[in-house]
C-alpha cells in the first residue's frame, strides 16, 4: 500500500460529498494561531479558535482528512480517557472534570454536524458485543457506574437470548447498547468541519508539508513554498507528524489499522446482519469493529498491526475475520480495502503539552479517535484562549518515550500487545 499525497482508495474517498482543493502555501502569512495538521484534531482546534474570534492558518501536508481522520471506522464513541487511570494519578476532584469531558467529546461532533449542516450520515445507536463472561460483567458494571454519575444517554444490557434482535451472528454471548454513540462518514465530517472553519475566516493550505518550526516569542512555521508567522502554534499531526518536531520524537508509535468494504448487500441481508443498523465493536485487544454504510455495504475493520508491517493483501487477511462474525457474507465481493496509521500512546492516554511556551500539541488517541480528537482540539483551543484547567490535567501526565522508531518501538509494542492478545484466549 503505497502512500501518496492524495487520499487512499477507500470507500470514504470514493463517496466523498466534495473534494477539497485548497491552495499550496506560497509566500508569507501572518495570523494569531498556525495549526499544523488537517485531521480531526487540527480542524477541530481551528474551528473552535475561529469561533472564538482568532485568526487561524491551517497547514495540511496532503489533503484535509488524509490520515486516520478520513480512513477510520467511522465509529462515534464517547469516552476521552479511562477514568480509573486519571483517578489513580490525580484523585476524585480531577475525575469530575474528566468524566464531563468523556461525555462532551461526542457531543462536540453532534453539535458541529447540526450547527453547520454537515452531511456525513450520522446515525445514533451503538452495540458493544462480548465473547467472554467477563465482557458481560463489565457491561453490567459500566451501566451501574454511569447511572451513578448521571450519564445522559440510554444504555441497555442485552443478554444472549435477545442478541439476535440486534446482530445476526452466533459469535457473541451478549452486548451493551448505547443510544448516544453511533456512526458516520468520517471524511465527509472532517471536510465539512474544515469548510465551516473556512467560513469563519480560517485560511487553509493543502499539499503544504511543514519542513521546519522555529520556536520562540514569535514562532514561524516553514513549508517549501512559504512561511507562516504566528503568535502560537498547534501541532496536530498525530501518527503522521513524523520528524516535523524532533522534540516529540518517540512520544507516540504509529500502528497500522485496516478496513474492507463489501459490495452493496440486499436489503434483506443487511437487515439480517444488523437489524437496527448499529455500529459494533467487540472487547478483545485485537478487536473487530463493523457497521453498514448508507448503501448497505459491510464496513469491517480490525487487524491493528503494532509491528509497523502492512499486509500484502488487506482483503485476504481481513475477510476471514469478517466471515467468522458473518458467515452469511461468504459470497459477498470485496470492493474496497485500505488502511493507515493510528498513533499509540504507551499509557493509552491522549498526550497534550507545550514546547517553549507557545507551541501546543495533542496526539496519541490509541485508536479511539473520532470523538477524543474533537475534545483535544477544543481543549487546546480553550488553553490558547486562557481557559487552562482541562489542558493542564493532561500536561501533567508524563509519558514514556520509546527510542528507535520502527527498529525498536514498534517491535516492543507488538510484543506487549501480543501478550494481551494471548490473554484474550482465556
Amino acid at each position: 500500500m503505497k502512500e501518496t499525497s492524495e487520499h487512499t482508495q477507500s470507500y470514504y474517498a470514493a463517496t466523498v460529498n466534495q473534494e477539497t482543493d485548497y491552495p499550496r502555501l506560497q509566500g508569507e502569512q501572518h495570523c494569531d494561531v498556525a495549526v499544523v495538521g488537517g485531521g480531526f484534531t487540527g480542524v477541530s482546534a481551528a474551528l473552535r479558535l475561529a469561533e472564538l474570534g482568532y485568526d487561524v492558518v491551517l497547514l495540511e501536508a496532503c489533503r484535509i482528512g488524509w490520515g486516520a481522520s478520513g480512513r477510520n471506522g467511522g465509529q462515534l464513541i464517547d469516552g476521552f480517557v479511562e477514568i480509573e487511570r486519571i483517578e489513580r494519578r490525580f484523585g476524585t476532584d480531577t475525575v469530575a472534570i474528566v468524566r464531563k469531558m468523556n461525555v462532551e467529546c461526542s457531543q462536540i461532533v453532534v453539535d458541529n454536524i447540526q450547527r453547520y449542516g454537515i452531511d456525513c450520515d450520522l446515525k445514533l445507536g451503538y452495540l458493544d458485543v462480548g465473547t467472554k463472561p467477563r465482557d458481560l460483567a463489565y457491561f453490567q458494571e459500566l451501566i451501574v457506574a454511569r447511572k451513578a454519575h448521571n450519564y445522559p444517554h440510554e444504555m441497555e444490557f442485552v443478554p444472549q437470548e435477545t442478541l439476535k434482535n440486534y446482530i445476526g451472528s452466533d459469535r457473541y454471548i451478549g452486548g451493551l447498547i448505547n443510544r448516544g454513540n453511533g456512526h458516520l462518514h468520517p471524511l465527509n465530517l472532517c471536510i465539512g468541519e474544515a469548510r465551516a472553519a473556512e467560513g469563519l475566516g480560517t485560511r487553509i493550505f493543502e499539499q503544504s508539508p511543514v519542513v521546519r518550526i522555529h520556536h520562540g516569542e514569535r514562532p514561524r512555521v516553514e513549508t517549501a513554498g512559504g512561511v507562516v508567522h504566528a503568535k502560537k502554534v498547534v501541532l496536530a499531526g498525530n501518527a503522521y507528524l513524523g520528524k516535523t518536531e524532533p522534540k516529540l520524537a518517540g512520544t507516540v508509535i504509529p500502528a497500522g489499522s485496516f478496513m474492507i468494504a463489501t459490495e452493496p448487500l440486499s436489503a434483506d441481508l443487511a437487515h439480517e446482519l444488523l437489524p437496527e443498523d448499529m455500529a459494533c465493536c467487540d472487547q478483545r485487544i485485537g478487536l473487530d469493529y463493523f457497521r453498514l454504510s448508507p448503501d448497505k455495504r459491510m464496513l469491517f475493520g480490525g487487524l491493528c498491526n503494532y509491528s509497523g508491517k502492512i499486509p500484502n493483501d488487506i482483503a485476504a487477511t481481513l475477510r476471514p475475520k469478517m466471515l467468522r462474525v458473518f458467515p452469511q457474507l461468504e459470497s459477498a465481493r470485496i470492493d474496497f480495502e485500505w488502511g493507515g496509521n493510528i498513533a499509540i500512546s504507551i499509557y493509552r492516554i491522549p498526550q497534550m503539552g507545550r514546547i517553549e511556551g507557545n507551541t501546543y500539541y495533542a496526539h496519541g488517541y490509541s485508536g479511539h479517535g473520532v470523538a477524543p480528537t474533537h475534545m483535544a482540539g477544543h481543549v487546546v483551543a480553550d488553553m490558547i484562549d486562557g481557559k487552562s484547567d482541562r489542558f493542564e490535567i493532561f500536561e501533567q501526565i508524563k509519558h514514556l518515550r520509546l527510542p528507535g522508531g520502527k527498529w525498536f518501538a514498534n517491535p516492543a509494542l507488538a510484543l506487549g500487545m501480543g501478550y494481551h492478545r494471548f490473554k484474550d484466549l482465556f
